[in-house]
């Protein structure tokens, strides 16, 4: 080792790791993101089927409670969202005010479990240009089997 390659005075020294030990990631898109459901996904009642993950959006999810252990498909309330409000200061553009409550695909869901009404899961909308994004005013929910 030579003096240009001594590690300076209190900084750690990692030596260089051969070409053949080092590994390369690669992350690629991630399709639940952009809205895709897989072919597998369980979108209602599980029935028993054990689940591996829950996708919680707009729509009822089906889901395991870690409370209370029954499976089912969780209990839904809305509160009004950002988005909903921006949607009602601009009636002459769309002509529809999202905070009536029969216009609640911009309001923030709250999931709840059915039988021991503890909240499980939350999806907020909390971006104000959903307005403008009508194919994703409405989420449905999934789960992946184990």
């Amino acid at each position: 080792m030579s003096k240009n390659d001594e590690p300076a005075i209190g900084v750690p020294y990692q030596a260089p790791m051969p070409q053949q030990f080092q590994q390369q990631y690669y992350a690629g898109d991630n399709p639940y993101q952009a809205g895709v459901i897989p072919p597998n996904a369980i979108v209602g009642d599980p029935k028993g089927i054990p689940i591996q993950q829950t996708i919680y959006r707009d729509t009822p999810a089906p889901f395991n409670c870690v409370y209370c252990g029954t499976s089912g498909v969780t209990a839904i309330r809305s509160k009004p969202s950002l988005a909903a409000v921006v949607g009602c200061m601009m009636p002459l553009m769309l002509g529809i005010c999202f905070l009536c409550p029969s216009m609640d695909c911009l309001w923030h869901k709250y999931h709840y479990c059915p039988s021991c009404k503890v909240k499980v899961a939350d999806f907020e909308k909390s971006d104000p240009c959903a307005v403008m994004d009508p194919p994703h005013w409405k989420q449905e929910s999934f789960a992946l089997p184990a």
